[in-house]
């Protein structure tokens, strides 16, 4: 038996209190330490979820976790069990924990989940698109290029995406799915298990029509593309004729005839146009 503490990696609820598993509040209640992302927030959530702390809360977010994680190692070592909770949710989902958690794992620290809610399932179980296989991406990066290559590189893998996106961000971002992954079906998922709970469904080509005037955390859903029915090049040539005769700069035809041909995006038709 390990003489050590534990380090518990606690799922919190995303909005619903009622979410909070009985074995989350019996660790959160009893640990020596708590690590928090937001201290304030999670004295907040605290006192919503109507817990008593025993142990100390302490700031452990991605800018301090470096710093912070001889400190905590040694909390363990002294055989202080540790609960780790993000401001929401799972944490290390595209929070902080990961290095912790390693480090644990590389010192026999046992580390033990105590399960529970998570916004990319919770999404995805909801959305209608196909839940498996999926792929979750996080914050895609904030360069419009690093986002293009992060799209080119799940483009053929057959998977349903899920990520996490910022509302004066999600505009752009779909914008650049579109034209790297072509037309797919999608889900923006807010307020997942509040009063306001909303799950808007779309078309990338259809973007235009869409109201980006979003409140809440949002959660996005892009579904698998589909080879069949997908166009085929005699097709394809076929549009850029006609979408060309109606005018524009080539990148913008291209988009035009990316829109109405399935499979293809508006990067693969304008190294059709080029060849």
């Amino acid at each position: 038996m390990s003489d050590t503490g534990t380090l518990f990696v606690v799922a919190t609820p995303l909005g619903n209190a009622d979410d909070l598993s009985p074995r989350a509040r019996h660790t959160l209640t009893e640990a020596d330490v708590v690590l928090a992302e937001d201290t304030r927030r999670a004295g907040l959530l605290f006192k919503r979820l109507g817990l008593e702390r025993h142990g100390r809360l302490m700031s452990f977010f991605e800018h301090n976790e470096d710093k912070r994680l001889p400190k905590v190692l040694d909390f363990l070592e002294q055989g202080l069990d540790v609960a780790l909770i993000s401001d929401a949710g799972t944490p290390l989902l595209s929070d902080p924990g990961f290095t912790l958690v390693r480090a644990c794992r590389e010192a026999a620290i046992p580390v033990k989940p105590v399960p529970g809610p998570s916004a990319p399932v919770t999404a995805l179980s909801a959305s209608g698109l196909p839940p498996l296989p999926y792929t979750f991406l996080g914050f895609p990066p904030r360069k419009k290029s690093q986002t293009e290559k992060l799209f080119e590189a799940h483009r053929a893998t057959g998977a349903t995406l899920v990520f996490f996106e910022r509302k004066d961000r999600l505009k752009g971002t779909l914008s650049i799915a579109r034209d790297v992954l072509g037309d797919r079906d999608f889900c923006v998922a807010r307020e997942l298990t509040k009063e306001y709970e909303e799950f808007l469904h779309g078309r990338l080509a259809g973007l235009d029509g869409f109201d980006f005037e979003l409140r809440g955390e949002l959660t996005v859903i892009i579904g698998p593309g589909g080879e069949e029915g997908d166009a085929d090049e005699g097709a394809v040539l076929k549009l850029i004729e006609e979408e060309s005769a109606a005018g524009g700069k080539p990148k913008e035809i291209a988009r035009r005839v990316a829109d109405r041909a399935p499979g293809w995006t508006a990067k693969t038709v304008y190294a059709l146009m080029r060849d």
